[in-house]
């Protein structure tokens, strides 16, 4: 019995000191997971000397395998990371707003633009030059075939801030060309490794890239442009929606943008603990009326009947409804155009002669009102083609649904359609000139559905040319105001940038039309 006890004690001994080590070990797993999993916490706050650092955790839905901001698209990346900056940036109203470049100036012939630049410094403290401007753009040129256009400019330095850029021909989009995150500029002279770890201007700089995979940034020591709020950021690499959403409910990520339909639903029942951002970007869902087709009023009674309200809650708030091509924020977007009348339009093709027959269709001269509406399966297009036949029927016109695969080389090239839907990005970069030019212009593939007119080519030579930003908006203005008078274009839609925080999370640019900015100086994680 003593030799049964003595066992019975040692065994208990044995016993605490496995529990002990496993607390031990449980409580080393738990600090050490802590970086990760609890970024955001250590992130919020409290700003003692044991304070952890203030970091933020992003999932992205895609991924490179490089770095160097002047191949390819990288560019965007480097951006979105807060590691590259642009001589200029496009604010939320998508106004044009100088960065790298603090000032600039054109010529009188406007084929000359000088740029002051900023007392901007690289991460590693190297000072910014106008001749590393100019040899980051030169690079550029050599090394995307995008940007190829820009070894045809001149590049002149006088001193170390001054940078003129001369162009064989005035070239008005210069400021919006030079948003472009894929012109972000390095310090060529002291990068070693372009393709994951480039010195450059921005709050972040790299701290480890896995490529296709996760991308971790530290905060910038030497950031020329004001305090950053964060100590760092996580940047995972989520395809897949479910994984996202799952994440975000886990409490694994901060934030994401792309967030569907159906994810938002679920994460906009708790307010508490998520905030949904979403505003509208710059891919344009429109239709096309033929003139040559359609005449006056049939086109004026179709733009009164189809509602984008209803079109974009079937969609599930995926586009908000569209007045021009352009969001209703930037200068180049304020447009009017009437609201849905379906008694007005049925008045109008009363008095173009059309008769309603018992078929519930107008009709004249015995033919029935019918549309052809062109369109292909894509970008929700095949939606909203049922939905505007459904619509037209409900004030007597007949509507047949003709389906492509390639619309450019069917419907769009031969003119064959009353009704021709299609989605492009209107917004590049800041600037209303490529989409009139590609929706009004005389040689546009649009131009055999009758609009094109001297008035509009006028208009939009003058728009080539302006160099003065706010005429530009002006003369969009007027362009894109004639194409709705005229009754000759509808826009539909334009598709959201929808973003979900978790609540205190401020500052991925949430705020932005374009998906090339993310995280900045001001980013910030306050829960």
């Amino acid at each position: 019995m003593k030799k049964l006890a003595k066992f019975s004690k040692l065994l208990v001994i044995l016993c605490l000191l496995f529990a002990m080590t496993a607390c031990s070990k449980a409580s080393e797993e738990s600090s050490a997971q802590g970086g990760q999993s609890q970024s955001a916490q250590g992130a919020q706050g409290a700003q003692g000397a044991n304070a952890e650092p203030k970091l933020i955790r992003l999932a992205e839905s895609f991924c490179y395998t490089s770095l160097d901001i002047h191949k390819d698209y990288y560019g965007w990346y480097t951006s979105i990371y807060g590691v590259s900056e642009t001589l200029f940036r496009v604010a939320d109203d998508m106004s044009i707003k100088p960065l790298l470049a603090k000032e600039y100036s054109v010529s009188e012939d406007g084929k000359t633009w000088t740029f002051q630049i900023a007392d901007a410094m690289f991460s590693n403290k190297t000072p910014l030059t106008a001749d590393m401007v100019s040899r980051n753009l030169q690079r550029a040129a050599r090394e995307n075939e995008r940007f190829a256009y820009l070894a045809s400019f001149t590049y002149a330095t006088e001193g170390e801030k001054t940078l003129k850029i001369t162009t064989p021909d005035i070239y008005p989009t210069m400021l919006s060309d030079l948003t472009a995150p894929e012109l972000g500029i390095m310090d060529l002279d002291n990068t070693t490794d372009f393709d994951n770890a480039p010195v450059c201007t921005g709050p972040f700089v790299i701290k480890s890239f896995e490529p296709e995979g996760t991308v971790v940034v530290e905060k910038n020591a030497a950031y020329w442009n004001g305090e950053v709020k964060l100590d760092g950021a996580m940047f995972y690499y989520m395809q897949d929606d479910e994984t996202k959403l799952n994440a975000m409910q886990a409490g694994d990520i901060d934030g994401y943008t792309s967030v569907t339909a159906a994810a938002k639903q679920i994460l906009a029942a708790d307010p508490a603990s998520y905030v949904l951002t979403e505003i509208p970007a710059t891919r344009l869902q429109f239709y096309v009326l033929n003139k040559n087709r359609l005449d006056d009023k049939v086109r004026q009674a179709v733009n009164l009947t189809v509602d984008l309200n209803s079109i974009a809650d079937f969609l599930g708030g995926t586009v908000s409804p569209a007045v021009g091509p352009f969001s209703a924020a930037a200068p180049y977007g304020k447009v009017t155009k009437p609201a849905v009348d379906t008694a007005k339009a049925k008045s109008l093709l009363e008095e173009d002669g059309y008769v309603m027959g018992s078929d519930g269709y107008y009709a004249k001269n015995g033919e029935t009102l019918t549309l052809s509406i062109g369109y292909y399966a894509a970008r929700s297009l095949d939606s909203i083609a049922v939905l505007m036949q459904d619509q037209f029927k409900n004030v007597g016109i007949k509507a047949v649904l003709n389906v492509q695969e390639d619309p450019d080389s069917t419907y769009v090239a031969t003119g064959e359609y009353d009704v021709a839907l299609y989605c492009m990005i209107a917004d590049k970069s800041g600037d209303p000139y490529y989409c009139c030019d590609a929706l009004f212009r005389k040689g546009s593939k649009w131009a055999l559905a009758g609009f094109a007119n001297q008035k509009c080519e006028d208009l939009i030579d003058q728009l080539q040319y302006e160099t003065d930003v706010n005429q530009r908006a002006k003369l969009a203005n007027q362009i894109v105001q004639m194409s709705i008078d005229d009754n000759a274009f509808g826009y539909v839609g334009l598709f959201n940038k929808t973003t979900v925080t978790a609540k205190g999370v401020t500052g991925i640019a949430e705020n932005c039309p374009f998906d090339f900015y993310g995280v900045s100086a001001d980013t910030d994680v306050n829960k």
